[in-house]
C-alpha cells in the first residue's frame, strides 16, 4: 500500500490549472501551426496566423491563451493500491483547483447555482471524473473547458439500424449547428456505446487523447478519418470565415453497450484543447 497525501494532489492540481491554461501540448499546437502552413483560403489562413501568434503570446509571457479559462474537468485513475492521506480526494481537488485559479490570475466562470447565478469567485466545484484502476498511483489529467465550445456539444441516442451512416450524419450536424460558434477550428470528441451519461464522458476524454494517438481499433479509426475529412469538407474553416480547416482531430472513444440503444455524445472544443496530464 503506497500512502499519498493531498497536499501533493493540490500543488499539482494547482499547477497543471495553471499550466493548461497557458500553454497546449505540443501535439495539439503542432496541429495548428500545420494548418497554418496548409491552408488554402486566404483568410482562413490569416485568422489560423492570428490564433498562432496568440499562442506565442500567451506562451512567451505566461499568459491565459484565451480569456474564458474554462470550468475545471478533472479525470482521476487512482490505483486500488493507493492509500489517500489527509483531507478528501474531493476537497483536495476543488482546493488545487482554488489556488490555481487565484495565484494564476486565471477567470473564475462558476456560479453556485444554474438559476440564481452567483459567482462561487474561485472557479470551484470542479467536474471530477475519478476511476479506480490497477496500481498504487494516481493518473491526473486537468482539462479546462471553455463554455463557447461547450454549448455546441450534443447527445443522440441512436438505434442501432442507424449503423456507421447514422453516426457519420449525427456528427456532421452538431458541426454544422455549432458551425462559428465553436470557434473553430475545433476538436471533436466523440462518445459511442455505453449509456446516456457514459457516452458524453467518453465524449469529453476523447477530448484528452494525444493528436498523435488513433483509436486502436480499425474500424474506428477509419471512422476518425472519415469523420475528420467530412467535417472539412463542409467549408466552415478557421473562425466560420471559410476554409478547409474547421477541424484540426476527430478523436471517438466507446463502450459496450444494450442491444437496443446506440448512445452518441459529441462534445465539441475549440482550438484551446487544453490539457495537462500528470502522474504522482
Amino acid at each position: 500500500m503506497r500512502t499519498i497525501h493531498t497536499d501533493e494532489i493540490i500543488k499539482n492540481i494547482k499547477e497543471m490549472c495553471i499550466e493548461a491554461n497557458l500553454k497546449l501540448t505540443d501535439d495539439v499546437s503542432a496541429q495548428i501551426y500545420r494548418a497554418r502552413d496548409e491552408e488554402d483560403a486566404p483568410l482562413g489562413k490569416q485568422i489560423l496566423g492570428q490564433l498562432c501568434e496568440n499562442m506565442d503570446i500567451a506562451r512567451e509571457n505566461q499568459i491565459p491563451i484565451c480569456q474564458d479559462t474554462g470550468m475545471a474537468v478533472i479525470f482521476l485513475e487512482l490505483g486500488q493500491d493507493a492509500h489517500i492521506e489527509g483531507i478528501s480526494l474531493t476537497d483536495a481537488v476543488n482546493e488545487g483547483v482554488r489556488q490555481g485559479y487565484q495565484e494564476g490570475y486565471l477567470r473564475k466562470s462558476v456560479v453556485a447555482d444554474p438559476l440564481l447565478r452567483e459567482n462561487t469567485k474561485d472557479n470551484t466545484p470542479a467536474i471530477i471524473h475519478c476511476e479506480i484502476v490497477d496500481g498504487d498511483r494516481l493518473d491526473i489529467t486537468v482539462a479546462p473547458k471553455g463554455f463557447g465550445s461547450e454549448n455546441m456539444s450534443r447527445i443522440f441516442m441512436l438505434k442501432p439500424a442507424d449503423g456507421v451512416e447514422g453516426v457519420k450524419a449525427s456528427v456532421l450536424q452538431a458541426v454544422k449547428d455549432a458551425g462559428p460558434n465553436a470557434c473553430p477550428p475545433m476538436v471533436v470528441g466523440v462518445g459511442l456505446g455505453g449509456d446516456f451519461e457514459k457516452a458524453a464522458l467518453l465524449a469529453k476524454k476523447a477530448l484528452t487523447r494525444d493528436f498523435h494517438t488513433p483509436s486502436d481499433k480499425p474500424h474506428i479509426r477509419k471512422l476518425e478519418q472519415e469523420l475528420l475529412e467530412l467535417i472539412n469538407g463542409t467549408g466552415i474553416g478557421p473562425g466560420g470565415f471559410g476554409g478547409k480547416t474547421t477541424a484540426l482531430k476527430v478523436n471517438i472513444e466507446t463502450y459496450p453497450t444494450h442491444i437496443a440503444g446506440m448512445p452518441l455524445a459529441v462534445n465539441i472544443c475549440c482550438h484551446v484543447n487544453r490539457h495537462a496530464h500528470r502522474v504522482i
